[in-house]
């Protein structure tokens, strides 16, 4: 089996290491980019939204490069996320693509980690499930190696005395993560950037103003999709958290687990005043961390959706009730294959502008409330 996934950020790093761990012959799909767009576009519903479509266009770049078999998460609630492998599986069919499609639900239970690590048996060359479950558990150490990579990168950037620095070496890190091959190889790597990261000479003294970002999966971890948000506010001065990564989905996922710690709850419990049931998709998250941030007092918050995402719809006209009652300005960005970057940076531009304003009306003490 030629094995091959959707991208999203940096989730294929983690992907490749298991699968490399379990001696599968691996199709890392191109990084996202027009063309996969545009392909995905092409054969994907037009009023679908844009993560099934980059999904759409990952799968075929990864079958144009020798994939027989294409592994991806699946179910999420009332999400679509839901549906992607049915309607994906037959559109690949109608092209003539004999692909198998292995899709797994999210964890919510020991049974079903047990049918995922079964279904990683079906594209490894191992019954060995001792060495499943190994390379699943490297797997998701490279996962938490990589986010917590991307956290320090987003602190340094904005702090940066050479600028540029952060952006050189994230770059190098890249080339040498998709060259690298299994677990400890890649974990050398990571490690290793980290240092150099942490290495990098900042001002320690610059006041910053703190972004957090928050919205569908997908939107907030694919670089592409979001249009290299985080890199584009820490190259203005901005420190960026994200509220959703793979790592955290993860955890949320995972936290029955006596080893796992998760905010799940906390995220909840800061949501419940204004949305007090899971609805599907992130909704819920989106609503309790921009809660949180405006706790943590951040300046303000990103939110980022794609078109015709339904669940992150309500958390959007939500928002306006948490923006006020817990005084944190919140931008929402609609993103499909139309959006253009110009218009969009004009909108963060000026957003960031009204933050800082603000934040010097705060210190001088005439500004108490956002309205």
């Amino acid at each position: 089996m030629k094995v091959t996934f959707p991208h999203m950020g940096n989730t294929y790093v983690a992907l490749k290491v298991m699968f490399e761990e379990l001696n599968a012959e691996v199709i890392t799909p191109p990084k996202c980019s027009k063309n996969t767009l545009e392909i995905g576009t092409k054969y994907s519903p037009e009023l679908i939204c844009m993560p099934f479509k980059i999904n759409m266009g990952n799968y075929i770049e990864g079958i144009k490069k020798g994939a027989d078999t294409i592994f991806m998460i699946s179910g999420c609630g009332p999400c679509r996320l839901g549906l992607y492998n049915t309607l994906q599986r037959e559109i690949l069919d109608d092209l003539g693509y004999d692909v198998e499609m292995i899709s797994v639900e999210p964890f919510r239970n020991l049974d079903e980690i047990k049918d995922f690590l079964q279904k990683l048996k079906k594209v490894s060359n191992t019954s060995n499930y001792f060495k499943i479950l190994s390379a699943f558990k490297k797997g998701l150490n490279i996962l938490f190696e990589v986010d917590e990579f991307d956290d320090i990168a987003n602190t340094i950037r904005p702090r940066e005395i050479i600028k540029g620095e952060v952006d050189k070496l994230y770059s190098k890190f890249e080339r040498e993560i998709n060259s690298s091959r299994g677990y400890k190889e890649t974990i050398r790597i990571i490690k290793e950037n980290k240092e150099k990261l942490k290495q990098i000479r900042i001002d320690k003294n610059k006041d910053v103003l703190k972004i957090g970002i928050v919205g569908e999966i997908y939107t907030v971890a694919e670089p592409f999709i979001n249009l290299n948000i985080e890199k584009k506010l820490g190259n203005m001065g901005i420190e960026v958290h994200k509220s959703m990564s793979s790592s955290e989905f993860l955890k949320e996922q995972m936290d029955f687990l006596p080893f796992i710690n998760s905010d799940k709850e906390e995220i909840y419990k800061a949501s419940e005043p204004y949305l007090s049931k899971q609805i599907g998709g992130h909704a819920q998250q989106t609503i309790g961390n921009t809660v949180r941030y405006s706790q943590k007092n951040y300046d303000g918050v990103i939110h980022l959706l794609p078109f015709t995402c339904m669940p992150e719809i309500v958390a959007q006209s939500i928002l306006p009730t948490v923006e006020k009652e817990e005084n944190i300005p919140v931008l929402s960005l609609i993103l499909d294959e139309m959006t253009g970057e110009a218009g969009y940076l004009t909108r963060i531009e000026a957003f960031v502008d009204l933050l800082s304003k603000r934040k010097e009306l705060v210190r001088n003490g005439e500004c108490l409330s956002w309205n």
